[in-house]
């Protein structure tokens, strides 16, 4: 069965691995298709090479870029480098303030949550660390050969795991060793976090009409967004109530949805090194 490997631009997060197979295997006639998030590739099976142009399409209309990597593609990693030719120096520069953003606010938030005492707090502080991490591999490893990009991805994901746990960990013990955090500052830390994302968006609309890549931003952004207001609301309960209960089920929920992406990552990672070590 023909198998053909494509590069990919535009995959930002795991999530976005899942929508391109999904897309790509809705398609008649393939018979499989394997993402990798590390090295922006994809690799399709299909029955006959003449339905590649619908499945092109299908994963093309979500805003990804393919371009077919040569027959003999892997004997040479610069064969599967990504098309960059969307990306535009003024297009660098807006990433770059996204990710200086988000990894400084990601660092104030972490601070205020110890002085807070909300573990809830600590949580989105990760989930704005690892998006601005994730974006910052993207920027710097863009010209990097796939192993390259595996190896540093596979290190990013294990740091991230590793911040992720112990966010899980510290909440564990607050489940035991409960105190009600400061309400005030908690509520002020989550809405000061939905100004930063407001600012990450106004920074990007100018390219609004990008790839995949805007549309990712746009999604970490909406995902983001939709955490800081569960802060907010978890304050405003913990102020009502008095109890650290509502703290702690958002610190779970977001923690748990933080690592789920490092271990995908991680996952990711090892699955291009093995390939690519056959």
């Amino acid at each position: 069965m023909p198998t053909v490997t494509y590069r990919v631009t535009g995959m930002d997060c795991p999530s976005c691995v899942t929508k391109i197979e999904k897309a790509a295997r809705g398609v008649s006639g393939v018979e499989g298709a394997e993402a990798s998030l590390s090295a922006q590739t994809m690799s399709v099976a299909v029955d006959d090479e003449a339905l590649l142009p619908s499945m092109e399409k299908a994963v093309s209309d979500l805003g990804y870029r393919l371009v077919r990597a040569p027959v003999n593609a892997g004997s040479d990693d610069d064969d599967l480098l990504p098309d960059l030719a969307h990306v535009t120096p003024a297009y660098k520069r807006a990433l770059w303030i996204v990710v200086a953003l988000n990894v400084s606010y990601g660092a104030v938030e972490l601070v205020g949550g110890f002085l807070a005492a909300s573990q809830a707090v600590k949580a989105d502080a990760l989930d704005f660390i690892g998006d601005g991490l994730i974006s910052f591999l993207g920027l710097v490893a863009i010209n990097w050969p796939p192993s390259s990009r595996a190896r540093a991805a596979l290190l990013q994901g294990f740091f991230l795991a590793a911040l992720g746990l112990g966010v899980l960990a510290a909440t564990v013990y607050r489940v035991f060793v409960q105190q009600a955090p400061e309400a005030p500052l908690m509520g002020a830390l989550g809405l000061a976090a939905l100004v930063i994302n407001v600012a990450a968006v106004w920074v990007l609309l100018p390219h609004r009409g990008g790839d995949a890549n805007m549309r990712a931003v746009w999604l970490f952004s909406r995902n983001d967004a939709i955490g800081n207001a569960a802060v907010v609301v978890a304050a405003g309960l913990v102020a009502w109530t008095g109890s650290a209960w509502p703290d702690l089920v958002v610190a779970f929920i977001v923690a748990s949805l933080f690592l789920h992406s490092a271990w995908a990552i991680i996952a990711d990672a090892r699955r291009e090194l093995v390939r690519r070590r056959t």
